[in-house]
């Protein structure tokens, strides 16, 4: 089984996290979802603890950036900082549209992002529960919706059930073709070139 391509990419992240169990279960949910880095702000990161959480190892194969507070956090170019936080006048993330690349950062569930980091954030998400998710499990709500968005899978039927088909293999270039003769139009190449002609 091959994941779903997706144009544009995605990181993910937390603040201030305290139980490095729960930083764990997100990295190994990023790393199922094919996020192409995660980051930490404020948060203290016992590795060996993750693992019990993180047994695919996510630190071995997807990059993990470490800061210590929101104004030390850096992201790459024209990426855009999405807060997930159960704030009155977020975004409702079934109506949101996904930033085509993106790092999406949660806080704790008691206290939730600083306001620091909020002041950072280009957009703020709420998913609409009653009360706040465990970390990894708001992750992957977050990182699926964003796959419903930008990833290319066929049409949902009318009635219940999966698509007939799968939608074919997305076009691709093909290898790259090299020339092995110039053209007349461009003259001979110098080693074709008799002696003594320049």
């Amino acid at each position: 089984m091959h994941p779903a391509r997706t144009r544009g990419y995605v990181g993910i992240g937390a603040e201030g996290l305290s139980k490095s169990a729960n930083v764990g279960a997100l990295l190994r949910t990023a790393h199922a979802f094919d996020a192409s880095f995660c980051f930490l702000v404020g948060t203290g990161f016992d590795a060996r603890a993750g693992r019990s959480a993180d047994t695919a190892d996510t630190p071995a194969h997807v990059p993990l950036w470490r800061f210590d507070s929101a104004d030390d956090l850096l992201l790459p170019e024209r990426c855009v900082l999405v807060g997930i936080e159960l704030l009155d006048d977020a975004a409702e993330l079934p109506s949101f549209r996904h930033p085509l690349n993106a790092a999406y950062i949660l806080g704790p569930e008691r206290s939730g992002l600083s306001p620091s980091v909020l002041a950072r954030c280009r957009h703020v998400v709420r998913i609409p529960t009653r009360f706040a998710l465990n970390l990894a499990v708001a992750g992957a709500l977050v990182l699926y919706d964003r796959l419903l968005q930008h990833g290319r899978f066929a049409a949902r039927p009318v009635r219940s059930g999966g698509a007939e088909a799968a939608l074919p293999p997305a076009p691709s270039h093909g290898d790259p073709v090299f020339r092995r003769h110039l053209p007349t139009w461009r003259g001979r190449p110098e080693e074709t070139r008799p002696e003594g002609e320049t």
